[in-house]
Order: structure tokens, then sequence, then C-alpha cells
């Protein structure tokens, strides 16, 4: 069960604004580069991003209907700014894993602990 929408509206128009910043800086965030399906606009949001095997997973916290995963989806990859570089990653694929298995020992308890299961993996391009 994702995170409440009533927390994910505070988080887009309160926290978001204030960790965009440097959330590409930190160790464990980044920031997503995408554009809108429809409008064509750039977004950043910042996300928590993990290493994994050939590129990177976030964990879905509000699910996998948020209009940013939809937006990665749709245009087959995006940017990500991780520790103040830029990332090209594609071949976004949305995984179901009740194990958490991608995820550091502590991030998954916590993650079981709201029932998040939904993630995003992103492979780094290599071309």
């Amino acid at each position: 069960m994702p995170i409440p929408d009533a927390v994910a509206r505070f988080n887009r128009t309160v926290t978001n604004r204030v960790t965009k910043p440097f959330a590409g800086r930190l160790p464990g965030f980044a920031v997503v580069h995408h554009r809108g399906r429809k409008s064509g606009h750039h977004y950043r949001t910042p996300v928590n991003i993990f290493p994994r095997p050939g590129g990177y997973v976030a964990a879905l916290t509000y699910g996998p209907d948020r209009d940013w995963v939809r937006n990665v989806i749709a245009a087959g990859g995006c940017e990500l700014e991780i520790r103040g570089k830029i990332h090209r990653v594609d071949e976004p694929e949305i995984v179901h894993d009740p194990a958490r298995s991608d995820m550091p020992p502590g991030v998954r308890q916590f993650l079981g602990l709201i029932g998040v299961t939904d993630f995003l993996h992103l492979s780094k391009v290599t071309r």
C-alpha cells in the first residue's frame, strides 16, 4: 500500500521544492529530469535512488501511477542527476518485488513498514 495521496501532494508542493536544489548531490538521492507526455514541459523530480547491476532502482513510494513514472516510461528513459553528474538511463521497467531485493538492508525494512513493493528499474546508457 503506497503512501497516501495527501502525503504525496504535500511532498510535491512543499518537500520537493525544498529538497530539489540539493537532492542531485546527496547520497541516496537523485533528481529525475523528464518531459511531460502531453505538455512537453521539462520537469525535475527528486527521488531516492540506489545503484543496481547495470543501472539504478527507485522505490515507487507513491505507487507506479505517478506522472513522473509515466513520463519516464513513455519516453523510454530519462536523465538522472546523481551527486552532481548527469547520467542517461533507458529501458525503464516497473518491477513488483515484495522482497525489496534491490534495496539496501535499512531501506528494505523501512519500505516494508510502509508497504512499498513497486520499483522502477533503469539501465545505464552505455552508447
